[in-house]
Formats: C-alpha cells, sequence, structure tokens
C-alpha cells in the first residue's frame, strides 16, 4: 500500500512528524511524502533511515517526492540513524514556553487538568515549536508524575525542544529523585532564557 503525504508548504517539523505518524500505523507499505524544500527532504531522508525504512527521492518540477518504505527486505537491512540527525533546527531563545502550574488556567483544578493536557499534546502540532520549555511551581509535577503526558514531552526532546525543571520546585515537592524527562534548572537560567526570548508562551 502506498500513502501520498502532502506536507508542502509546512515548516520544520511538520512533515517528519506526520510521516511518523502514518508510519507508526503502518506494518507494512510506503508512505510517499511530498515537500518544496531541501530542508524537509534532508530531514525526511535521514528520518526515514533512522526508522530502519528504504527511502527514495524524486523531483518533479518544485516538488520533491520522499518515499519511505517500512516492512520491505531492503528497509529490514538499514541501520538505524541517531534521532539527534534528523532533529529540527530550533530557533532557541526565539520562542520559549513557560509552564508555571500542573493545570492551565484560573478556576476549576479538574477542568485545569484536562486543559493542559490538550495543551502540551497540541505543542508537536503547531509551527514553529518552541526552542526550550520551561516549567516551575507546580508545573513540576508534570514532568516528575507518570501520566500520558510524558510520552508527548519526550516525543518534543526528540525533536530537538530543551525540556527544563525548576530545580528548587523539585526540591521543595520532593520530587528531584522523581523527573521523567529533560533536566533540572535554575531561576538564573529560567529568566536569562526568558529575558534573551522573542516571545514566551504560557499557558496560565
Amino acid at each position: 500500500m502506498n500513502t501520498v503525504l502532502d506536507c508542502r508548504g509546512l515548516a520544520c517539523p511538520q512533515p517528519v512528524i506526520r510521516a511518523k505518524e502514518l508510519l507508526d500505523s503502518l506494518s507494512q507499505g510506503s508512505v510517499e511524502v511530498l515537500v518544496d524544500n531541501e530542508a524537509a527532504q534532508s530531514n525526511l531522508e535521514r528520518f526515514g533511515k533512522s526508522m530502519g525504512c528504504a527511502v527514495a527521492v524524486r523531483s518533479s518540477g518544485e516538488t520533491r517526492h520522499i518515499t519511505i518504505s517500512k516492512g520491505t527486505d531492503e528497509g529490514a537491512a538499514k541501520t538505524p540513524a541517531p534521532e539527534e540527525e534528523y532533529r529540527c533546527d530550533l530557533p532557541g531563545n526565539a520562542l520559549i514556553y513557560v509552564i508555571p502550574a500542573e493545570t492551565m488556567g484560573r478556576g476549576d483544578d479538574a477542568l485545569g487538568n484536562i486543559l493542559m493536557r490538550a495543551y502540551i499534546k497540541t505543542i508537536k502540532s503547531l509551527s514553529p515549536l518552541p526552542g526550550k520549555i520551561f516549567f516551575y511551581n507546580t508545573g513540576v509535577k508534570i514532568t516528575a508524575s507518570e501520566s500520558d503526558l510524558i510520552a508527548p514531552l519526550r516525543e518534543l526532546a526528540d525533536l530537538g525542544v530543551e525540556i527544563y525543571s525548576c530545580g528548587t520546585c523539585l526540591d521543595f515537592l520532593h520530587l528531584k529523585d522523581s523527573l521523567l524527562v529533560g533536566q533540572v534548572t535554575n531561576m538564573f537560567e529560567i529568566m536569562d532564557a526568558m529575558a534573551q526570548a522573542n516571545k514566551v508562551a504560557s499557558p496560565y
């Protein structure tokens, strides 16, 4: 089965994310991804090889066709490449997210939890991705507690987003030994990143 995925006009990392989601749903078959820039083509080629898939490329005018085949003998023989090789170049401090609570907004905590889960799971679908995400105050409970948010945060980390949690907050909440994703940071690094950023986004 050959599925065509039109990602022309989409900024990095959307072509890789969409190709990965489609390939994850297949046990065998091919995904033909259409893109219109060299960076997206290179990222998709490296991604396909990292998945142990066969990759073929052809051009038609300004459109580049990258066919990633899963479950073939040729693909099975491939040696997976390190994830770092297909990470997108992120804007560093151009855009950062700060998450100061485990819930989104003020009001009902149960509703706030639902909203926060939707917020974090939606980040990977946006462009551009943040260069960094900082968790502080009770926001560190998100990175230090088993939940359905750890997987999407790890996926963001795999795409090159840096995940940080406030060390003082982890200590205060007795969670420093429970951190499941990202690194420990401090107030200087948090404030410096916020001061240097072109844009700071927050769900609170």
